[in-house]
């Protein structure tokens, strides 16, 4: 293909099944659903910046601790290996508000014959806070661990060494656990991102516009996210499929998701 205009439209699945753009049908209204990420262990691209934390999750359990931290940008995979460990083990996946609420006999019976083995605790994105209780919760969850030979999973976009947390037995726990480092995509994995990304909204989109996308937008997952979601959302504003002339207008509106030096259409 060589014109703009000559990118494959885009094909969204219907309730019927067909999955047909109708050209003629005119501008959309647009309904916020959520997308339904595929999370199998088979639809995690490796790469170079994610082959060491998909090692150490392949590994389990030969870690050489009882807990392993899973660090890396937002969007870039933590969560899809923490649900791919998860269906391995059947581990509990907890947020911070959560560990706060459990108590001493139901962490104790995480790591037991009957229980699950594995516990996963996913940070929230941005500043991290923790107050007295959870740093108390989180201390006697990693104990357990240790000493009922279970497992934790924690995930997060510092490494816990870096957390800032208070008491000093959870500190010195913290800074002991080994880490699994994800980082920012290549050119080759951003590529691949976009097109599992649209692919989760049963989207598919012609080669071309996403190579032109990759090349521009900020490279980050976090970026690769809101480039998908916004360009989705503008094609069924406008009653258009997705092509280079739309992609263009998109970017050229949109200079968030773009990065210095990058912005040119070259």
């Amino acid at each position: 293909m060589t014109g703009d205009d000559e990118a494959a439209p885009v094909t969204r699945a219907t309730p019927d099944g067909e999955g047909a753009w109708d050209p003629e049908a005119g501008p959309q209204m647009v309904f916020d659903f959520p997308t339904r990420p595929a999370l199998g262990r088979e639809d995690f691209l490796v790469a170079p910046c994610n082959a060491e934390a998909v090692a150490w999750i392949d590994r389990w359990p030969d870690w050489s601790g009882p807990a392993l931290a899973l660090v890396g940008p937002v969007g870039g995979g933590k969560t899809h290996l923490a649900h791919v460990l998860a269906a391995r083990t059947g581990a509990l996946i907890l947020e911070p508000s959560a560990v706060e609420a459990v108590d001493a006999a139901l962490i104790a019976g995480l790591f037991t014959d009957e229980g699950q083995r594995v516990a996963v605790v996913e940070l929230p994105v941005g500043a991290l806070r923790f107050d007295p209780a959870l740093e108390k919760a989180l201390f006697h969850l990693l104990n357990m661990a240790r000493e009922n030979g279970g497992h934790v999973l924690l995930t997060a976009e510092v490494a816990p060494a870096r957390w800032p947390v208070s008491l000093p037995d959870l500190r010195s726990r913290l800074a002991a656990i080994p880490v699994a480092q994800i980082t920012p995509p290549d050119q080759t994995l951003l590529e691949m991102v976009l097109v599992k990304l649209f692919a989760d909204r049963q989207v598919v989109v012609a080669p071309e516009v996403v190579r032109y996308l990759a090349r521009r937008m900020e490279r980050s997952f976090a970026a690769a996210r809101a480039v998908v979601a916004r360009l989705d959302t503008l094609a069924w504003t406008r009653g258009r499929p997705i092509t280079l002339p739309l992609a263009r207008a998109m970017l050229q509106r949109d200079s968030t998701v773009l990065s210095g030096g990058r912005s040119g259409d070259r």
